[in-house]
């Protein structure tokens, strides 16, 4: 990667590495480091791992601290959603990072500078380069500032948090003796925006169907039409 193209990302990026080589290797994808790979670089997969761990521990950190009253089970929710694959791949769209990654030659025919797993590892690498150049403190400033849309929107959920699942599980038992049946109808989209349908059964009979852009949020979604149903009858 030549370094008008290393400035330019560490521009897109907000962060002016002192050691460019990290960057350089964290996105360097598997594919490109086996056909290419030159003395002296690396993939991006022993940094994807670090990466991972430096970014749950920011993330729980932070919901720690911002949320001290929320129980640990919405925390845990929280930060799940936080570091998903489908968060971490939006992070990485909104910073143009796949036109900056080296990959090999099936993986750029194969449209790979777009593909949800290849964007999200590369971010994890990102920053774990990140944390190697300049410390856990670079680390929080830079996770704070480009999850900042998906901070706030933790505050929003917690807020307005109400765990259906749960809320149908407890009225089940109470009133039928049963837990509820969830299965997926159907999915529809691309891999990138997928969405999900499932539908809630009790007793065999059908309560409540839902979408989302996971089985869990499709799960929500159908949980809550059933306890408007049950509160109805």
């Amino acid at each position: 990667m030549s370094a008008s193209g290393l400035q330019e990302i560490q521009s897109r990026l907000g962060y002016q590495f002192r050691h460019p080589a990290l960057l350089r290797d964290a996105l360097t994808h598997t594919s490109y480091f086996n056909e290419l790979g030159e003395s002296g670089e690396s993939d991006n997969e022993r940094l994807e791992f670090l990466g991972d761990a430096v970014l749950n521990l920011v993330t729980s950190e932070y919901l720690l601290t911002a949320f001290p009253d929320a129980a640990e089970g919405i925390l845990s929710k929280l930060r799940a959603r936080l570091v998903s694959e489908e968060t971490l791949t939006g992070v990485a769209r909104r910073l143009g990072l796949g036109a900056a990654l080296r990959l090999g030659k099936g993986e750029t025919i194969t449209q790979g500078k777009d593909k949800p797993s290849i964007l999200a590892d590369a971010l994890e690498a990102v920053l774990a380069s990140i944390y190697l150049d300049g410390g856990i403190g670079a680390a929080e400033t830079w996770i704070k500032t480009n999850f900042a849309e998906e901070l706030a929107a933790c505050d929003q959920s917690v807020r307005g948090w109400r765990d259906f699942k749960t809320d149908l599980q407890e009225i089940c038992q109470q009133k039928f003796e049963t837990l509820p049946q969830y299965r997926t109808t159907g999915e529809s989209g691309p891999d990138h925006e997928k969405m999900f349908e499932v539908e809630i059964q009790i007793r065999g009979s059908r309560y409540g169907l839902g979408k989302g852009r996971s089985k869990k949020e499709a799960e929500q979604m159908a949980a809550k039409q059933a306890l408007e149903r049950l509160a109805g009858t």
